[in-house]
């Protein structure tokens, strides 16, 4: 195969379809991209079998045919050309990439070790991009990390009269998320770590989604993004959201977030924020033996059963709740010190993130 094509447009279809390529692997065609040229057209490929990301772009074809190339190299070699057209040509010992003077030379993989890539037909609903991506950073947040819980580490979608729900949670806190109107049909567990690529691989105004029975497949103008479903039962959620809270505080968003970043100066992940709901606002207190603390009060709106309440929380699963929330106000409802509280946007909308206290 040999291509040419501008090195702008060539390095942007290479950096989306090698965001799907993970960093090991115990196979080592997968550090590769399979790309295949015809007409006038190269398709990208790269995955990791959790996650697929395949691309496309109109290039110059001066040659037909299909390679492995590995993909970091790749990537990285075409963004460093120099601006103007590149050139990509593949025989069975070398890859040549060449522009406006440098010209590297690389090793390919065996093509015929790459995982069969079957055509990818949607016949899913079109979802609006940018509020899908929105729905994926507010849900994703609360997904857990470690892969030795892997149910954890997804997103449960799930149908309704409604619309579509979203929820993940790593046990500490839960970020549950409704998209009316949006009509997908099925259940299903999405890693989150793939969703997390979908805004920055195949993010476009519209994108098409589909459920099926092993994996969740979306597609846009700019590519197809395939993500296998983790096997397992999500936790019941439903009975960590109480009905009813006593006490509630609205505060505005950004001096929130002002006094939680000043909070972290001292604080770490295991050191509790301290908050006292109270009549006019809240006391945010952090203290640690060793370096001091700090102290202040947020002017808000509170009302409640109770004259005061104090709750504590892990500082950055705080933070990251109330950056979640849309809009300028972030209302907390608490039930006491003990049991798990909920932010939200002030109203009762299509976003809840629900926080497990410390305790102190």
């Amino acid at each position: 195969m040999r291509i040419r094509a501008q090195r702008d447009e060539l390095a942007d279809v290479l950096a989306r379809a090698n965001r799907a390529v993970g960093p090991r692997t115990a196979l080592p065609v997968l550090q590769g991209l399979l790309c295949e040229v015809s007409g006038t057209t190269l398709r990208v490929t790269g995955t990791d079998l959790d996650v697929t990301v395949r691309t496309t772009a109109e290039v110059e074809v001066l040659e037909e045919g299909r390679a492995v190339i590995p993909g970091r190299l790749l990537s990285e070699a075409v963004r460093k050309m120099p601006a103007g057209s590149v050139t990509i040509g593949v025989n069975e010992t070398d890859i040549v990439i060449e522009g406006n003077g440098p010209r590297f030379t690389l090793r390919p993989l065996n093509v015929d070790d790459f995982p069969t890539q079957e055509e990818m037909v949607i016949d899913g609903v079109e979802v609006d991009g940018e509020e899908l991506a929105s729905a994926i950073a507010q849900v994703t947040v609360a997904a857990s990390g470690d892969g030795a819980r892997p149910i954890l580490t997804g997103v449960l979608f799930e149908s309704s009269d409604e619309g579509l729900r979203m929820v993940a949670t790593d046990s500490y806190r839960l970020a549950k998320k409704d998209l009316s109107g949006v009509g997908l049909e099925g259940t299903g567990l999405v890693p989150a770590r793939g969703l997390r690529e979908l805004p920055r691989t195949i993010g476009a105004a519209k994108v098409t989604a589909q459920l099926r029975e092993r994996e969740a497949v979306f597609s846009s103008d700019k590519g197809f993004l395939r993500l296998r479903l983790i096997d397992g039962n999500f936790p019941k959620y439903q009975s960590l959201l109480p009905e009813t809270y006593p006490n509630q505080v609205i505060l505005e968003k950004e001096v929130l977030l002002d006094a939680l970043g000043r909070v972290t100066l001292v604080a770490e992940d295991h050191i509790p924020v301290k908050l006292k709901l109270m009549e006019g606002g809240v006391e945010v207190a952090v203290n640690r033996q060793d370096v001091g603390g700090e102290t202040e009060h947020l002017p808000g709106e509170f009302s409640g059963t109770d004259e005061d309440v104090s709750i504590a929380f892990n500082p950055r699963y705080l933070q990251d709740g109330v950056n979640a929330i849309p809009g300028d106000s972030v209302r907390i409802r608490v039930i006491d010190g003990f049991k798990p509280s909920v932010l939200d946007g002030g109203t009762d909308g299509d976003y809840v993130y629900l926080l497990m206290p410390v305790r102190v």
